[in-house]
């Protein structure tokens, strides 16, 4: 039985969250279908242009992301909208559902009477919220694909597996594991070699782009602490390795990349591949998990625990 959101998702102890969706049964997000001989790939632009319509509406960044053929992984950072105006908000909302009453002539600038003015501040405080959640953020993300795929292969019904999976990522290092093993994801599955041949995920985008939208290194002072350049050293160390559970892999020499990092090898590699996209409501330290949980009041008992750092 999948917990409850309330109990997954806690912005006040941290804003970064690993979110997965899945296909249900056999239908395809993307890829090629053998049974059919159908192609779907081009619905890989529809999440990635989806979602990054969405990051400019929502008070959400999108720190990673990887496309893959039944499934799609997205870290996201949320942030505080209290500074944004009433009329921000409207607009916002605005470019996702229609305006209810009179809060398209407030946007306009019309005189608007005490009633109808109280009634755009309460909408306001309504939209306000849920566009610094992730649970809507994901709603309109979903519903968006599920109806033209749906369109698509002239058929209704369930898109997705269930509503979507979330981890809370409860530090830094939680947030650097889980941002490489979704940007390693083409590569662990073979579809690829390299990172920059890995096509519909951050990690090529950040190689591709150098004025890219996604956030994590360098453009915020919460940002991580690191070089986009170091990040990209530690990716294409990680996906060197070989994994038994996996069939993809780098084949090269390895790069310095954790020695400036200060983190041990052996140790990042066994958070690597002990990191799950399932089954795990929280990652961090064994500290930070149990904080979350007092937090949004459940037992310490799920979570992904990373080992210490180095003294």
């Amino acid at each position: 039985m999948g917990l409850a959101r309330k109990y997954q998702i806690s912005v006040s102890e941290t804003p970064y969250y690993h979110i997965v969706s899945r296909c249900v049964r056999r239908a395809f997000l993307c890829g090629d279908d053998r049974a059919s001989g159908r192609s779907f790939e081009h619905r890989r632009t529809w999440v990635v242009e989806r979602m990054k319509y969405l990051a400019r509406l929502f008070s959400i960044d999108i720190c990673a992301y990887a496309v893959m053929s039944n499934h799609f992984h997205i870290v996201l950072k949320v942030n505080n909208n209290k500074d944004w105006t009433d009329k921000r908000v409207l607009m916002a909302w605005g470019g996702l559902f229609d305006l209810p009453g009179p809060c398209e002539p407030y946007i306009r600038g019309e005189h608007l009477s005490k009633p109808q003015l109280d009634f755009v501040i309460q909408k306001a405080d309504v939209y306000r919220k849920r566009l610094r959640s992730i649970s809507w953020f994901m709603k309109c993300l979903n519903e968006y694909i599920a109806r033209r795929a749906n369109i698509e292969d002239n058929c209704t019904g369930h898109f997705w597996e269930s509503r979507f999976k979330s981890q809370a990522l409860l530090d830094e290092r939680a947030l650097l594991t889980c941002m490489a093993y979704v940007d390693l994801n083409p590569i662990r599955a073979a579809m690829c070699k390299t990172p920059e041949q890995s096509d519909y995920t951050s990690i090529q985008e950040r190689i591709k782009d150098k004025k890219t939208r996604l956030i994590g290194f360098g453009y915020d002072k919460n940002d991580l602490p690191f070089s986009l350049s170091g990040y990209l050293d530690l990716v294409d160390y990680s996906g060197r390795v070989i994994l038994e559970n996996k069939r993809g892999y780098i084949p090269e020499n390895l790069p310095p990349i954790l020695d400036r990092l200060g983190l041990d090898p052996d140790t990042w590699l066994d958070e690597l591949k002990g990191f799950k996209s399932v089954g795990f409501s929280a990652v961090g330290t064994v500290e930070r998990i149990k904080n979350f949980c007092q937090k949004v009041g459940k037992k310490f008992a799920v979570g992904h625990r990373l080992k210490p750092a180095l003294e």
